[in-house]
């Protein structure tokens, strides 16, 4: 993942994520931001279009210089794959932890039989992309995890054909992670 910053614009050199809008490469102006988080584990930015954009975290300074001076706002938002993904961490969790986190998914409009069609549709990409590729991610696993799960070489490709079209995995992708609460 590489990008620059112009005066107006981010220009997405080489964007892995198959199905962004930024794949392969292509650019976004503020008028297109509504908001970002340069403070974020995965620096992003949020397209007015819903879009999650990640910036590579060596440029975070860069992105703060230009979301202040096009008066993007910062904006921190709960990741809703890191609770949907939490059975794929290098973790146990007590029972009172899975509750909370099917309670806090609960208040962001999942119903229990969701998230576990989710997880189940999940597992073999998660599993491959944090165990036998050993990542070995044992704090949190998010949106910028799945799509370097559904993407990287470290993951056998049929499991991300499996996925099906990698443009509407995406657009699923980034409609799920605008649900929260």
């Amino acid at each position: 993942m590489e990008v620059s910053f112009a005066e107006d614009r981010i220009c997405f050199l080489c964007y892995d994520f198959r199905g962004a809008s930024v794949h392969p490469f292509g650019m976004v102006t503020p008028a297109q931001i509504r908001d970002a988080d340069w403070k974020a584990i995965s620096p992003e930015i949020r397209t007015v279009s819903g879009e999650t954009l990640f910036i590579p975290g060596r440029r975070r300074d860069d992105l703060e210089q230009f979301c202040r001076r096009h008066g993007i706002v910062r904006k921190t938002r709960p990741d809703t794959w890191s609770d949907l993904l939490e059975p794929f961490l290098d973790t146990r969790f007590d029972p009172e932890d899975e509750r909370a986190t099917v309670l806090r998914l609960g208040e962001a409009g999942f119903s229990p039989e969701e998230v576990t069609r989710i997880r189940q549709r999940l597992t073999p990409l998660m599993h491959a992309y944090n165990f036998d590729a050993m990542v070995w991610e044992w704090a949190d696993l998010g949106l910028f995890d799945l799509l370097n799960a559904a993407n990287a070489p470290i993951v056998p490709s049929s499991l991300q054909k499996a996925l099906g079209d990698p443009k509407t995995f995406y657009d699923w992708a980034m409609k799920t992670a605008e649900r929260h609460r």
